[in-house]
């Protein structure tokens, strides 16, 4: 399952049969998740990164009367706190939103890389420079996009992303997140997203049903969200 993590990276730049090797000796073990798990906590000293092989994860926040804000959503082929290596605690917790599969790379290991490898250790912190751009427009999403654009934008942007690591079948794709899982992504409450998925099925945009997105016209769906892939740098070039 590594071949999404390296599909991953090939989308953004060449990736060596020696930087593939490295990638590998640096992974410690794999671990599986059922859905609905913490898998990190906030504030605890973290000693490994971990990369999703497969699966959905998400990072959130939460207040004290249990409301809580997811921030960006993880997909197989992303490490979900890679930047834990440097920061070596989150403030977030990172939880798993389906059955997910991992593999543990100690921070040792992400040392090695950067001592023995500058281009794969340049394309990692591409990687938390890419997870910055997608956070940047989640906040667009929650502070000025109405309920519409907020859905449509996502269901666009995980198309992008589950593409890449052929998760995708056709303009299709199987998420498995709940309606409070989407409304939890977007700042909307289960009733406005319920009704939202109505307003884009209705329309002939998108349908979501047990947990699978199909994408009815992709042009109208894009403009309905006013996404633009830029921000996910899909270009290919040295890094």
């Amino acid at each position: 399952m590594l071949e999404r993590h390296f599909a991953r990276l090939r989308a953004r730049d060449e990736l060596s049969v020696e930087e593939e090797q490295a990638i590998r000796q640096a992974i410690d073990e794999c671990r599986d998740y059922p859905a609905d798990y913490v898998m990190i906590k906030p504030g605890v000293e973290l000693t490994h990164s971990t990369l999703l092989l497969d699966g959905i994860v998400c990072r959130y926040k939460d207040l004290r009367n249990g409301q809580r804000q997811i921030t960006e959503l993880h997909v197989a082929g992303d490490f979900a706190d890679l930047h834990s290596f440097t920061l070596k605690r989150l403030d977030h917790t990172i939880m798993s939103l389906t059955p997910c599969r991992v593999a543990t790379v100690p921070h040792t290991g992400l040392t090695e890389i950067t001592r023995q490898s500058p281009h794969l250790t340049r394309l990692y912190w591409f990687s938390t420079n890419l997870d910055a751009a997608i956070h940047r427009e989640w906040e667009i999403s929650l502070g000025r996009r109405t309920a519409r654009a907020k859905i449509a934008a996502l269901f666009c942007e995980l198309f992008i992303r589950l593409e890449i690591v052929g998760l995708t079948d056709g303009f299709s794709y199987h998420l498995g997140l709940t309606q409070t899982d989407l409304g939890d992504c977007t700042g909307l409450t289960n009733v406005h997203v319920n009704r939202t998925l109505k307003e884009l099925r209705d329309s002939g945009l998108v349908t979501y049903q047990d947990g699978k997105v199909s994408i009815l016209d992709w042009d109208r769906l894009a403009h309905a969200g006013e996404f633009d892939p830029a921000y996910l740098y899909l270009e290919k070039r040295h890094r």
